[in-house]
């Protein structure tokens, strides 16, 4: 598996990117890889109905819609931005077990710093005291998964205000930053994240 630190880069070039390697994934050119990034802001459309509904008061950030499953949510500064593109295969085929194995990698990495967060049997994603702190949404093409997660580092919560995401009340997203009086390095993160990612999707 193949880990690449893409920087901060716009949602389109990323988004143009994912497809390419997609691509290549899928006709067998290039090993698992997983895209590592931040966003310039942007809320992201998932394939659920209601996603355009919940946009409240997009203003000046775009809004675009994907092929990932579930609501809308956002992208930006001090979210890390995970794009696993893996081919399942034999056992592996299962697209809840995928999801799942995205949310341990969330889960492990907050633990490194910390913090305890779980699963919620009634949405998925990390959770840390109830709150949202790791968002998961999947694209599936010839058993070859795309899109991914995002975690909350130290982004500015304002920007959920915006939005209902993933379908919920903004006040229960939370950061790292947020559920932490020690100083969190990002860069610490992103190693501990690609590292878990690699580990769990094996």
């Amino acid at each position: 598996m193949i880990l690449r630190d893409l920087g901060r880069l716009g949602y389109a070039e990323s988004h143009a990117l994912q497809q390419q390697v997609l691509a290549q994934r899928i006709a067998g050119e290039c090993p698992d890889t997983v895209l590592l990034v931040e966003h310039d802001p942007v809320f992201t459309l998932g394939r659920r109905r209601t996603s355009a509904s919940n946009v409240l008061a997009a203003g000046e950030v775009p809004v675009v819609e994907v092929e990932r499953g579930g609501d809308v949510t956002f992208h930006g500064p001090g979210q890390l931005v995970a794009y696993p593109i893996v081919s399942l295969e034999g056992d592996r085929r299962d697209l809840h077990d995928h999801l799942h194995r995205l949310e341990e990698a969330a889960i492990l990495t907050c633990a490194d710093f910390g913090l305890s967060a779980t699963r919620d049997p009634r949405n998925t994603g990390a959770w840390v005291g109830g709150r949202k702190i790791c968002s998961v949404g999947i694209a599936c093409r010839r058993w070859v998964t795309w899109h991914g997660l995002a975690l909350n580092i130290d982004v500015d919560l304002a920007w959920f205000q915006r939005i209902n995401p993933c379908g919920l009340d903004s006040g229960l997203l939370t950061s790292m930053a947020a559920e932490t009086s020690e100083p969190i390095d990002p860069h610490r993160v992103k190693a501990a994240l690609g590292e878990h990612l690699v580990a769990v999707l094996r």
